[in-house]
């Protein structure tokens, strides 16, 4: 049996995002915040290099792209980044718990966090990714996004595609609030209807840099020269009113979010006196037909990306 509606499906395909309220019950979103907390408290800071995520993507951001070994080998580890505005001459500037701002990428593996992984590689899951059309849905990435109260650093505009590119697009982000999220507290924005529009294509692609040796020398921005939009999307014109105002969502703790990999959104910093925890993975199309890239920043693990269709 399906489990989004038609209706569900129409807001989804039209705007580029679904607000599915009551995905977690209160106990399931308490024991996630419980888990992120013990996994904040037991890391080891002593061999941590202090890797700060940063796309390097805002104009008034002047720090470089992230692409250290320690951001590049994430893919089948659980592991801690930084909030830029935490550390200062290589230190940190507060206790390491209210300092981290993300925590992946491989939450949703089964050998390495049971709470994260049961909450991933769920039926409900595979349902939701068999009624959006997926034939191999597989997970390539999790994480635990951490707004700290005052400074939760602002994510600015982009389509997830760009940062998990397959060819032809695939990407579907499944965004979970584990704490409220509203205005003022890091909520999200989406300009709906973007994954439609002609500038809604993926232009450019983040992928790991190579030097003269060829040799893994960090994380850059390169234009697309491959597909730029999900196969069987009706591409539209942007009109005279281009993107218009995002929606900003108010997202009550417990519920999902579905994100096109082509719509583009964003988040504000975090300005209020609350934390805004959030859990999120992506799925990307595995079937014949759809290429990963060898050149994304983010590249499959020994056994491959894990399947959502069991």
């Amino acid at each position: 049996m399906p489990f989004l509606t038609p209706d569900q499906l129409t807001q989804f395909h039209e705007n580029g995002y679904l607000v599915i309220p009551d995905y977690l019950n209160t106990s399931q979103t308490n024991a996630l915040i419980t888990e992120t907390n013990s996994l904040l408290s037991s890391f080891d800071l002593s061999s941590h290099p202090l890797t700060q995520f940063t796309t390097g993507d805002d104009e008034k951001d002047d720090k470089p792209h992230v692409g250290d070994d320690y951001f590049l080998n994430s893919g089948d580890k659980i592991r801690f980044f930084f909030e830029p505005d935490a550390v200062k001459d290589s230190q940190l500037t507060r206790p390491k718990e209210e300092a981290v701002n993300k925590i992946g990428h491989a939450l949703h593996d089964p050998t390495l966090n049971k709470p994260f992984s049961e909450v991933t590689l769920s039926s409900r899951n595979a349902d939701i990714a068999r009624d959006l059309g997926f034939r191999d849905p597989r997970v390539l990435q999790s994480m635990v996004i951490l707004k700290q109260p005052g400074i939760g650093g602002a994510v600015p505009p982009h389509r997830d595609s760009e940062f998990l590119y397959t060819s032809p697009p695939s990407a579907v982000g499944f965004w979970i609030a584990l704490q409220d999220a509203r205005v003022g507290n890091a909520t999200l924005g989406f300009y709906p209807g973007s994954h439609r529009k002609v500038s809604g294509g993926i232009k450019r692609r983040f992928v790991r840099r190579y030097n003269a040796s060829g040799e893994v020398c960090g994380t850059e921005f390169v234009g697309n020269e491959g597909a730029q939009y999900p196969k069987d999307l009706q591409v539209e014109e942007d009109g005279d009113a281009g993107l218009g105002e995002p929606d900003v969502v108010d997202i009550k703790a417990g519920s999902l979010v579905l994100i096109h990999g082509n719509v583009l959104h964003k988040s504000e910093k975090n300005t209020g006196d609350k934390s805004r925890f959030a859990y999120t993975f992506h799925v990307i199309e595995g079937a014949s037909g759809w290429e990963y890239d060898r050149r994304n920043w983010l590249q499959p693990p020994a056994g491959g990306f894990s399947r959502l269709f069991q």
